[in-house]
């Protein structure tokens, strides 16, 4: 045998072998594929890993909703007596004691154990591990809404680039808490970018905005523009290459949508999580802890340092000053 294949032979024995001594089984989509799917369709798994997203109607029942939308309920309640956005609290322009317009709740898992419920559920889970494999962690949560009226849009972006890992297993779940339909500011993908290349997401200037530039904008297949409304209890799955965006909400009904981020228990985080101050930060929701991580080829956009505050993607898109905390 020559030197150079049984080299690669002997690697991959060895880290096989390594795999299994350890119980963390890297999870290419290819070894994922390998498996029986405990709950998706072959279909669903080979369009994620071709397409970068998946939807799936109503996947979660009226019960678990009725409790997050009353979690929902009691957090845009309190959000009444806040005035200025913080690590927790992000306000929409316009927000007022007597007509709130909470943007966005941070690690909202954090702020009530109903959320949390929800993200480490085996419901969640279960979904999961036929797409990244059955060790997995958690990493963060937001609560986004898009209140009636135009509520704020997002620009095209890729969520790698805000939370560098060393492979790209991360995803974001996104949950419809309420029916959303087209011109609410569904949840938008580029089909496919998920095979493209990494997008810078500063500006010439050097400043992290959080988004893609116009020329950027300008080299994707637009034909590709895929939106995904749903109705409530439906759920949303993007790669974290994947170029995605929403919006604005042109309806008189306003637009929750639930996020959680989720990575394979083998992909570890280069920089600070932005919202690091998570209990359940890296926490393993399913299976076991990796004692190797694993490295995806090629290079990977790092952010500024989070350490100092983050507010939110619509803070960074819309050039508003960051808090320091």
């Amino acid at each position: 045998m020559p030197f150079l294949a049984f080299w690669r032979w002997s690697w991959t024995r060895s880290s096989s072998q390594l795999d299994e001594k350890f119980g963390g089984v890297s999870m290419a989509p290819e070894d994922v594929l390998d498996r029986t799917p405990n709950v998706l369709s072959r279909d669903q798994q080979e369009s994620y890993f071709a397409n970068g997203y998946l939807l799936i109607e109503q996947a979660i029942d009226g019960p678990v909703l009725e409790k997050l939308r009353a979690a929902t309920a009691q957090a845009i309640n309190a959000s009444r007596t806040v005035s200025i956005s913080d690590a927790t609290w992000d306000l929409e322009t316009g927000h007022t004691t007597d007509e709130p317009k909470l943007r966005r709740l941070t690690s909202p898992n954090d702020y009530d154990d109903t959320y949390w419920e929800y993200a480490s559920s085996p419901a969640i889970s279960g979904i999961l591990t036929d797409l990244i494999g059955p060790n997995i962690k958690f990493h963060h949560s937001k609560l986004n809404f898009k209140w009636s009226g135009g509520g704020e849009e997002v620009k095209w972006h890729q969520d790698i680039g805000f939370w560098p890992h060393t492979n790209f297993t991360p995803c974001t779940v996104g949950l419809y808490l309420e029916d959303c339909t087209d011109d609410q500011g569904p949840l938008g993908v580029i089909a496919q970018s998920n095979q493209g290349p990494l997008f810078d997401q500063y500006s010439e200037d050097g400043e992290w905005v959080g988004c893609l530039s116009d020329d950027d904008v300008g080299r994707l297949d637009l034909s590709k523009e895929t939106y995904l409304p749903g109705p409530a209890g439906s759920i949303t799955i993007h790669n974290c290459r994947t170029v995605h965006g929403s919006r604005k909400n042109q309806s008189e009904r306003p637009r929750p949508l639930l996020l959680n981020a989720y990575a394979a228990a083998d992909a570890m985080p280069y920089t600070v999580n932005p919202a690091a101050s998570s209990k359940y930060d890296q926490h393993i929701i399913c299976g076991s802890p990796a004692r190797w991580a694993r490295h995806d080829a090629g290079t990977c956009l790092i952010p500024p340092d989070w350490s100092g505050g983050y507010t939110s993607i619509f803070a960074l898109q819309q050039e508003e000053d960051q808090p320091t905390m």
